[in-house]
């Protein structure tokens, strides 16, 4: 899942640690979220934008682009 984690963060000119205390996170959870190697549970997705008073589609994308999902082909 793509994000703008990192870009939010460095507004901010916090580190990773910085933000994982915010979030009550480790920094390897930050990074792991950052590099989209980890996506965040519904909570956690909900306190990032939260904290950074943003919506959450505005900091996560799914990256899905294929077509509809109301059933209709």
């Amino acid at each position: 899942m793509k994000n703008q984690l990192k870009i939010l963060r460095a507004m901010r000119d916090w580190s990773q640690a910085e933000l994982g205390q915010h979030l009550d996170v480790s920094r390897q959870a930050v990074n792991a979220i950052e590099t989209g190697k980890y996506d965040p549970s519904l909570p956690l997705a909900f306190k990032i934008a939260r904290l950074f008073g943003r919506p959450i589609e505005e900091i996560f994308d799914d990256e899905f682009d294929g077509g509809t999902d109301d059933g209709q082909r």
